[in-house]
C-alpha cells in the first residue's frame, strides 16, 4: 500500500497569491502532476490540513478542481486555516465525510488502517484534542488492535524547537500520548502544519510532519525568533506499507531535477 501525503496547500482565490507572490494553486497543480507520474501510483492521498487559506466556499471549490485529476481516493482533514462547514459542504458527496461534528473517520479497506483526527479550534491557529475527540480515538483504535494503523491529523503532537510554530501547537498532546501508548499497532502519526519535514519519536511510535506543497517554514531554531517563510523546494511525503518491510516514510521534492542512471558496482 502506497500513500501520498500532501499538506498545507493554502489554496486562495483565483489569481490571489499568498504573501503577494506565492502561487499556491500552481504549486498544488505541479504536486498533483508529480504524484500522477509516480510508478507505482499511490493507492490513496491524504491531505493533512490547511487545505485553503481563508476557509471560503470559493477556495474549497478551487481546491476540489485542482484535486480532480487524482484518480485514487483523496482523504481530507481540516487545519487551522480551514472552515469545517465550508469544507463539509464542498465534499459532502464523499463517503468518508461525516455529516456533522468533527471531521473524523476511519478508512479500513487496505492493509494499513487510517484514522483521521480533527484538531481544529475555530478562529485559533493552535489545535486541540479534547476529551471527546480522544474518547473517539481510543474507541476506534480499540476496534482493531491487531491491524497496523496510521493516524493522520493537522497539528503535530510534539515540539519542534521552531518556537513560533510550537506556540501554535497542539493542546492535549500529553493526553493523546496516553491514548496512543495503549495501542501499539499505531505505526505512524502523520501531521502537517509545520511546512517542512520533521520527525520525532513520540508515545512509543513515530510522529512526523510533511513538507508543504508550496512555501516552507524556515529552519530557524533560535529561541523566539519569529516566523520565516522560505521557497525551498515544495514536496510531499510517501508512506509505503509492505508486510516484509513495515511502514517506511519518504519525502518527495516537486521539481525538475536532473537524474542519472548509474551502473551497479562490480562484484569483488
Amino acid at each position: 500500500m502506497l500513500i501520498a501525503q500532501i499538506s498545507d496547500t493554502h489554496i486562495k482565490g483565483d489569481g490571489v497569491l499568498a504573501y503577494g507572490h506565492i502561487d499556491t494553486s500552481g504549486f498544488l497543480s505541479r504536486a498533483v502532476d508529480h504524484i500522477l507520474h509516480l510508478d507505482p501510483r499511490p493507492d490513496v492521498v491524504l491531505a493533512t490540513g490547511d487545505l485553503v487559506d481563508a476557509g471560503t466556499p470559493a477556495e474549497y471549490a478551487r481546491l476540489r478542481h485542482l484535486l480532480v485529476p487524482l484518480p485514487m481516493p483523496v482523504y481530507l482533514i481540516p487545519g487551522n486555516h480551514d472552515n469545517r462547514d465550508a469544507l463539509r459542504a464542498t465534499f459532502a458527496d464523499q463517503p468518508w465525510m461525516p455529516r456533522e461534528g468533527f471531521i473524523q473517520y476511519v478508512v479500513d479497506d487496505g492493509p494499513l488502517r487510517l484514522i483521521a483526527v480533527d484538531t481544529l479550534i475555530p478562529g485559533k491557529p493552535s489545535g486541540r484534542v479534547d476529551a471527546e475527540r480522544l474518547r473517539w480515538l481510543d474507541a476506534r483504535l480499540g476496534e482493531a488492535p491487531a491491524k497496523p494503523t496510521a493516524i493522520f491529523m493537522h497539528h503535530p503532537p510534539f515540539k519542534t524547537a521552531i518556537d513560533y510554530m510550537d506556540e501554535i501547537g497542539l493542546d492535549g498532546a500529553d493526553a493523546m500520548a496516553e491514548v496512543v501508548r495503549r495501542h501499539p499497532q499505531v505505526e505512524r502519526v502523520l501531521c502537517g502544519h509545520l511546512h517542512r519535514s520533521i520527525q520525532a519519536r513520540w508515545a512509543g511510535t513515530l510522529a512526523l510532519t510533511a513538507p508543504a506543497t508550496a512555501h516552507q517554514v524556515g529552519l530557524d531554531v533560535r529561541p523566539r525568533n519569529g516566523l520565516m517563510v522560505t521557497l525551498e523546494p515544495p514536496g510531499y511525503a510517501l508512506h509505503l506499507w509492505r508486510p516484509d518491510v513495515g511502514l517506511v516514510s519518504h519525502v518527495a521534492n516537486v521539481g525538475d531535477f536532473q537524474s542519472y542512471r548509474v551502473a551497479p558496482p562490480k562484484s569483488a
